[in-house]
């Protein structure tokens, strides 16, 4: 009779699934609300006549793009040219740049009926954000070697507005900015735990409810180019000293305001959480309406120069962005702001077992 066969020795199981890491709601709700300000911001970009909307102007410029930098300078923290975070540089930076300065270039053409220019080297419209995003990225690892990096960055800022630039690249607005990237560059999550306790969210309210107020008493009083971060001193007619006085000003006051609008955003999840990983899906494309808004003269429509039509334009703002940040919209344009592109590159190399 033959011996019962001997079950061979189990193995170690097999390892279970690392899990994949849960996105802090916190970040994605400040991403939608920032969003919403910057469609809010271009709303209103034309209805200034009204001092509903110009006060409400400077005061999301003030601070909205700061927030977006910030943001992203942090999830920016461990970004490295190995592996395949590059190439989602590429993809998810560089070619939705190409594709969306073609489309808004060949958008205001058909609109106006002008000359057809295609610049590359000069990001038109809100493509700006993507090539500034581009060379701050590539600049990452530089930042995270040298001391005192913040305080280098805003050194290269304030010199970048005491000579002209052109208008190549935006590096008026890439190097005027960038300080805003390397602090969320070397901000830890225990900065913005700070943020999240109870005490903040009251503080962060009265600072924004001031900034608001501020906005509308210097609104007659200050040349509303500042605000935009693209032009020399000399364009802004004040001398480099009274001019860099101005920009670390205008630094500190963006990141208070910061700050006090991360205080006020909601922790927990909520319907819009999801809408936030989508920003840049509403931030490209609501760009389109804005345009077409202009090329129909649709702001001289005179009851939207009326502060019931600039609330009617607020809510409008809101509901269309949040409209193009949902999935069904994000599954349709992915080819463009998420694009695979797999066949472009080589085959990532692993590194080699000892």
């Amino acid at each position: 009779m033959d011996a019962p066969a001997v079950p061979a020795p189990a193995g170690p199981p097999p390892a279970a699934p690392r899990p994949r890491k849960q996105r802090d709601p916190f970040f994605d709700n400040a991403k939608y609300f920032a969003i919403v300000l910057v469609a809010i911001g271009h709303s209103i970009a034309y209805l200034q006549n009204v001092p509903l909307a110009k006060g409400l102007y400077l005061f999301i410029y003030m601070f909205h793009m700061p927030v977006f930098i910030v943001l992203t300078g942090y999830m920016s923290r461990n970004w490295t040219f190995s592996g395949g975070k590059a190439r989602r540089l590429i993809t998810a930076v560089g070619v939705p740049y190409v594709l969306f300065e073609i489309a808004y270039s060949l958008y205001d053409w058909a609109g106006t009926g002008g000359r057809l220019e295609v610049s590359l080297l000069e990001p038109y419209f809100l493509t700006w954000f993507l090539l500034a995003l581009f060379m701050w990225r590539l600049s990452t690892p530089v930042w995270q070697q040298v001391r005192w990096p913040v305080a280098l960055s805003l050194v290269i800022a304030l010199l970048s507005y005491t000579g002209e630039l052109g208008s190549t690249l935006g590096l008026h607005r890439v190097l005027g900015l960038l300080p805003f990237y390397v602090l969320g560059l070397v901000l830890r999550p225990e900065h913005f735990e700070v943020l999240k306790r109870p005490v903040a969210r009251p503080i962060g309210a009265v600072v924004l409810a001031g900034g608001l107020g501020f906005a509308y008493l210097a609104m007659d009083r200050m040349n509303i180019d500042w605000i935009f971060w693209r032009h020399t001193h000399e364009e802004l007619g004040v001398a480099n000293v009274t001019g860099t006085v101005m920009r670390v000003a205008m630094f500190a006051a963006a990141i208070t305001l910061v700050a006090a609008f991360l205080a006020v955003v909601p922790r927990r999840k909520h319907w819009f959480t999801g809408l936030g990983a989508a920003t840049l899906y509403g931030y490209l494309l609501h760009g389109f309406l804005t345009r077409a808004m202009n090329f129909t003269d649709g702001w001289d429509i005179g009851w939207l120069n009326t502060e019931p039509g600039i609330l009617a334009a607020v809510v409008t703002a809101a509901v269309v962005v949040t409209v193009l940040c949902t999935p069904p919209v994000v599954r349709s344009m992915r080819w463009a702001l998420e694009p695979k592109l797999t066949w472009i590159f080589t085959p990532l190399r692993r590194p080699k077992k000892k």
